[in-house]
Order: C-alpha cells, then sequence, then structure tokens
C-alpha cells in the first residue's frame, strides 16, 4: 500500500536523504527542510521501500505538497 509523505510547512528543501528503492525504517530521515532558518527533518513514520521522492535540493514546498511516497512492509 502506497503512503504520502506531505509537508507540514511552506520549506525549502536543502536536502534529500533518502533515494528511491531504499529500505527505510520508523524514524529514519527522508529530507531535510529549511524554513524561518530553522531545519526541519522530515522523518519515515512507517517502515517500508521509497518508492518515490517528488522535490529535490532548492525547491520551495508548500503545506499539504507530497514531497516523497513509500510503500509499507
Amino acid at each position: 500500500m502506497a503512503e504520502d509523505v506531505v509537508a507540514e510547512i511552506v520549506a525549502t528543501v536543502l536536502e534529500v536523504k533518502a533515494v528511491p528503492g531504499q529500505q527505510i525504517d520508523v524514524g529514519d530521515e527522508l529530507i531535510l527542510l529549511e524554513s524561518m532558518k530553522m531545519e526541519i527533518p522530515v522523518l519515515a513514520e512507517e517502515a517500508g521501500t521509497l518508492a518515490d521522492v517528488k522535490v529535490k535540493v532548492g525547491d520551495v514546498i508548500q503545506a499539504g505538497d507530497i514531497i516523497a511516497v513509500y510503500e509499507q512492509s
């Protein structure tokens, strides 16, 4: 079952730390965001396989944007 990782805030993508096909565990850092000079890690809430990353470094994302998709184990 595919699950979307959704942005909770307006931010800039500083770093993409996971790649499609990678196995992820709960708490793994997927993406690092920056908002108002603060770094905010996006962590996996479920274990599974990362299916797609929808953002790249430098992208400005809005709250509600899908930033990654993973398949649950």
